[in-house]
């Protein structure tokens, strides 16, 4: 007679991978005007959240060269760029607070793309 003895295995997430940023913005928070602030839910975008949608939006990098620039996988990168996505459209369309939480920069990258403006594109 086999006896099985269950253990509970606690499983710890991975450490994420050193992501590269190449832009540090200018303005962290956007909300929608006539709203006061305190009114307001928020949703938080990670530095590397922006810096994918800066990268595969804003430059029009494919998902492969902006993931070799922020030193992460492909796949990682799709991840990231989806879920960033995913934030912004829901604070868009519910009408929530963009917080950029850009206390996570781990390192930025000595590139000319730190200084991309956009002029009401």
């Amino acid at each position: 007679m086999l006896t099985f003895v269950s253990e509970q295995i606690e499983h710890m997430p991975r450490n994420k991978c050193h992501r590269k940023t190449c832009f540090t913005p200018g303005v962290t928070y956007y909300k929608p005007t006539g709203i006061p602030l305190k009114l307001l839910d928020e949703v938080v975008l990670e530095i590397d959240e922006l810096e994918a949608i800066r990268l595969a939006d804003a430059e029009g990098l494919y998902h492969e060269d902006a993931a070799k620039q922020m030193g992460i996988s492909r796949q990682t990168f799709g991840r990231i760029v989806e879920s960033a996505r995913g934030k912004v459209a829901k604070a868009l369309i519910t009408g929530k607070a963009i917080k950029i939480n850009s206390s996570t920069i781990t390192e930025n990258c000595q590139e000319s793309s730190n200084t991309y403006i956009s002029n009401n594109s």
